[in-house]
């Protein structure tokens, strides 16, 4: 896969990310635990990729590192935000995995390319 085809599906899979966690915290049953930490991460998901998509045209390689550092950081958020959902038994633990799994995969892949960036 070349570099463009690269950044272009991953750009879906992170926003395919943030819409699915949507609809996943659209039909959790509300209490004022879903409603706090599925605010959370469907903020931390949807800036995953807001920002990764901010990164593709940043304007200078500290600009691109600066935005791979955010999406990182929103990155490990969501992934934190499931573990607690999880723990908290506010969702059932067969319907975060895929979740997690997906959280945690964009999470490797920036965390290498924020690495490999020359500041």
């Amino acid at each position: 896969m070349e570099k463009v085809e690269f950044i272009e599906a991953f750009k879906a899979r992170t926003k395919k990310l943030a819409v699915e966690i949507i609809k996943f915290y659209g039909k959790l049953k509300k209490t004022d635990a879903t409603y706090i930490v599925g605010k959370q991460l469907v903020r931390s998901a949807t800036s995953t990729a807001a920002n990764y998509r901010a990164a593709c045209i940043a304007r200078s390689q500290a600009e691109f590192f600066a935005k791979m550092s955010i999406v990182n950081e929103e990155a490990d958020e969501t992934l934190f935000w499931l573990e607690v959902m999880e723990e908290a038994d506010l969702a059932q633990p067969e319907q975060i995995a895929p979740f997690k799994s997906e959280a945690l995969e964009i999470l490797k892949v920036v965390s290498k390319a924020r690495k490999n960036t020359n500041r």
